[in-house]
């Protein structure tokens, strides 16, 4: 009767420290999950971003975040001059440059 009491005991111990390495292990695989899903993808479009930025041009036809189309007519380190219209001239954050469109775009639309 001692031994079979004993063994239970000793069962009840191990399964513990395996439920504990099970949730380290599913604790590092969400980890994982969350890194390749959330930040890696985050961390790439900054960096195209980033790349955009200090590739611009004067002349060349962007589009803001918010959406205004114009031409870049002068730039600065932090700043761009941005031609909208005809004598209609805005100045903004090289960082609020959404994207660069193809020369002529904005004589097509």
């Amino acid at each position: 009767m001692n031994f079979i009491s004993s063994a239970h005991a000793q069962a009840a111990g191990q399964a513990p420290q395996e439920a504990g390495i099970m949730q380290l292990v599913l604790m590092v695989g969400l980890f994982v999950m969350f890194y390749f899903i959330a930040i890696r993808p985050q961390r790439k479009r900054q960096k195209e971003h980033a790349e955009l930025v200090t590739n611009l041009a004067k002349g060349d036809e962007v589009i803001t975040t918010s959406g205004i189309l114009g031409k870049i007519s002068k730039l600065d380190d932090n700043y761009l001059i941005l031609q909208v219209a005809d004598n209609v001239e805005l100045k903004f954050q090289k960082s609020s440059i959404h994207a660069v469109l193809p020369k002529g775009t904005l004589k097509s639309i």
